[in-house]
């Protein structure tokens, strides 16, 4: 990798001002001053230091958000908040986007990362992920409704959704239930239920795969993962079979 991408990545600045830096020599590569901002180093081998202090190198970062209601799921939009615009700037040097997309009003659990075979696998059709949603639902969501969702419901432009796991928590004028989905078809929710004539009022996304939202997470809080929960992640994006 450059030395310049990499000082760039991690934060010291554009690589303009990181070319600037070396011409003084604060920057050493295995002890010895380098001004050549372009020469390629091995980060996992060498040691970089800017005066003194040793550059640790991430080359990934994996992120949870409890994405809010009027946030879309973009890394840059002209006119809309996106949810890249609450991270730290620290962030923006890794260059992340969110691993699919929640809806503008939809809240819950995203990932944001820039691992890009991770994102694959999460998204990818053939994996069949799971992922869990809350919804308060205007109309009586029956168990009549569960059976049509076991079966796979037929949505507005005639496709056929995949089988899928309804638990209704409160059943009124307002409903309250679960829904376990292996596709990310758009709207797909709020389409399913419009398939059983209900209309989603408020949704969450909870967990995907087995990765869950932490519900210490205020909406538009995120931290990093930890290990366990990438451990998490990483098994699920494997998952191929659904009952």
């Amino acid at each position: 990798m450059r030395l310049d991408k990499l000082l760039a990545n991690m934060g010291y600045g554009s690589r303009k001002e990181i070319k600037k830096i070396c011409r003084t020599g604060m920057v050493t590569v295995d002890g010895k001053p380098v001004k050549d901002s372009s020469m390629h180093v091995d980060p996992e081998v060498q040691v970089v230091e800017i005066e003194g202090e040793r550059v640790i190198y991430r080359e990934f970062v994996y992120l949870m958000m409890n994405k809010p209601d009027g946030v879309i799921s973009a890394t840059e939009d002209m006119l809309e908040e996106t949810v890249v615009d609450l991270l730290d700037e620290y962030y923006y040097n890794f260059e992340v986007f969110p691993v699919g997309r929640l809806d503008k009003d939809t809240e819950g659990l995203l990932v944001l990362t820039n691992d890009g075979k991770l994102a694959h696998e999460l998204l990818s059709p053939k994996k069949h992920v799971p992922k869990r949603y809350y919804a308060q639902v205007r109309g009586v969501v029956t168990e009549k409704d569960g059976e049509a969702f076991k079966r796979g419901v037929v949505l507005d432009d005639g496709y056929h959704t995949m089988p899928a796991q309804l638990t209704i928590l409160e059943s009124g004028d307002v409903s309250e239930i679960e829904l376990v989905i292996y596709e990310g078809k758009y709207h797909q929710v709020k389409r399913m239920f419009e398939a059983v004539g209900k209309k989603v009022v408020y949704l969450k996304r909870l967990a995907m795969g087995e990765l869950e939202l932490d519900p210490e997470l205020e909406p538009g809080e995120y931290r990093e993962l930890t290990e366990e929960e990438l451990l998490l992640l990483r098994p699920s994006a494997a998952v191929k079979d659904v009952e």
